[in-house]
């Protein structure tokens, strides 16, 4: 079993910077990518950021220059800082941790509210 924790959500003003964490605890091994995805109300989950296991960073266009994803392997956490953040970045934001054998898994959510 794994268990996927995210914190660090909550309201901040617009240009305001948060920083999520998230920690993945379990039957850890083979882990081959490790990201953050959103989703805001009425649309679709997306892709905010992740880093693979072979060294490789991905980040959406929409957040490229504001957000930066880090993480320690051997404590299986990944962490978002996110600045500059606009009113369109409100969003519940989730973690995933996938696997080597494409078994994949979410935390529970973390609600980011950018307003004013």
């Amino acid at each position: 079993q794994v268990q996927v924790v995210e914190s660090g959500g909550g309201l901040v003003q617009p240009g305001g910077s948060l920083r999520l964490s998230c920690a993945a605890s379990g039957s850890i091994v083979n882990v081959y990518s490790m990201g953050w995805y959103r989703q805001a109300p009425g649309k679709q989950r997306e892709l905010v950021a992740r880093f693979t296991s072979g060294g490789s960073t991905n980040y959406a266009d929409s957040v490229k220059d504001r957000f930066t994803i880090s993480g320690d392997n051997a404590k299986n956490t990944v962490y978002l800082q996110m600045n500059s953040l606009k009113p369109e970045d409100t969003a519940v934001y989730y973690c995933r941790v996938m696997f080597a054998s494409s078994k994949i898994y979410w935390g529970q959510g973390t609600q980011v509210t950018v307003s004013s």
